[in-house]
């Protein structure tokens, strides 16, 4: 292991004065260990690992375009892996919590009864009357017309951030109401 670091190390100060061969050395020598650690990764967050490719390819590219931030005088690997976690990191908010399951493998599971009850479309009106007007229709173009937030920006001449506003706040306002009652 320690081997490995420091021909790592060597190839990256040679790459830095200018040796493409080195360079080159350099990532395919990474490369097999950043997939190994993306795999295990994102199968410790519960991801399928075959998102591991993409999320190499951001690593390796992270590595280039800041490798002039890696401090010569230091040790390499760690920089790396610094670097590697970042990525891996950034692509699970991306992906957010969620988890893949196949609706097939469940489906004598499910109850063959009616759908659960929904409010009545009277509740519905009742409750979004009790917002402000603005909030009120913000959600009203996004939820019922299925508007986007750009079209609902231009439509009520908001900025885009105001809209995610006023629709954050109109929905955590009826989820508080509704929780009260």
């Amino acid at each position: 292991m320690r081997e490995r670091e420091d021909e790592w190390t060597g190839l990256m100060r040679s790459a830095m004065a200018g040796d493409d061969a080195a360079y080159h050395r350099l990532l395919r020598a990474i490369t097999p260990v950043l997939r190994a650690a993306a795999r295990r990764g994102l199968a410790r967050a519960g991801q399928p690992p075959d998102q591991a490719e993409d999320i190499v390819q951001d690593i390796l590219l992270a590595v280039h375009l800041k490798r002039h931030t890696w401090d010569a005088n230091a040790p390499f690997a760690p920089w790396l892996f610094a670097v590697a976690r970042n990525k891996l990191i950034d692509a699970l908010r991306r992906r957010g919590r969620r988890v893949f399951v196949n609706i097939d493998d469940f489906a004598e599971t499910l109850p063959e009864g009616p759908r659960a009850e929904t409010a009545a479309p009277a509740e519905v009106e009742a409750q979004l009357k009790t917002l402000p007007a603005r909030q009120r229709e913000v959600l009203q173009s996004i939820a019922v017309e299925s508007a986007s937030i750009r079209d609902t920006a231009r439509k009520f001449a908001m900025s885009e951030g105001a809209v995610r506003v006023a629709l954050h706040r109109a929905l955590a306002s009826l989820t508080a109401r509704l929780r009260e009652q």
